[in-house]
């Protein structure tokens, strides 16, 4: 028994691979491909993917809004695990990345689950909660420009419904959250798990998953 998270050196880390993961094979292919492409180190890693499976399988989810795509990997994980009429709301600006993905979505059967809008994250979702959709989500994630975080968030605590997960990655920020912020983006990331600490609407969870993946569950259902 140990009180505190067990240091995960590169070792424990292929350990952790090599006895939970269990990839698909377009979800490999893509994690592959993403690696020539630039800022690959924005791709989650296949183990969270698999663990962001895992929780839209336990929510029993069919509708999800993702904000930050980059090359498709984590939306192609979550359209895996959702239902045949399930569908994934994917939010980006570059096409360049997203082009990236679309393959080994058709490769795994799941790119009519995949609505990508090309477009400003909160126009896209502002666009949504005109439309009637509050309430209408049971899972969100959150992986995209930082400063913009809290902003996100809001929006999505209206889209999600009651009992419905928000999910933000780099919520440790390669550590520097735990130092004196000297940059924009760690300080908005501080911002924002404090804010998320002192949020009576959610119950929240931060793990020292990948680069710090928080969990925050919409209060009421």
């Amino acid at each position: 028994m140990t009180s505190r998270t067990l240091p995960v050196d590169d070792r424990i880390y292929q350990y952790v691979i090599d006895h939970s993961v269990r990839e698909h094979p377009a979800l490999a292919g893509l994690r592959e491909a993403t690696a020539a492409v630039p800022h690959s180190g924005m791709q989650i890693g296949p183990d969270q993917g698999q663990f962001m499976a895992m929780l839209v399988r336990l929510l029993g989810a069919r509708r999800t809004i993702e904000i930050g795509t980059y090359t498709g990997y984590s939306a192609l994980a979550v359209a895996l695990a959702l239902p045949p009429d399930g569908r994934v709301l994917a939010c980006d600006i570059s096409d360049e990345y997203t082009r990236v993905g679309r393959p080994f979505w058709r490769q795994a059967g799941v790119e009519h689950k995949i609505q990508l809008v090309l477009a400003p994250a909160l126009k896209t979702l502002d666009e949504r909660l005109a439309a009637g959709e509050a309430g209408a989500y049971d899972f969100a994630f959150i992986d995209a420009d930082k400063s913009a975080y809290d902003d996100y968030y809001e929006r999505c605590l209206q889209l999600v419904r009651p009992g419905g997960l928000i999910a933000f990655d780099n919520t440790l920020w390669s550590g520097l959250v735990a130092r004196p912020a000297q940059d924009a983006d760690t300080a908005a990331l501080q911002a924002l798990n404090d804010k998320l600490h002192r949020d009576e609407r959610v119950e929240v969870a931060l793990l020292t998953v990948g680069d710090g993946l928080t969990l925050a569950r919409r209060r009421g259902g």
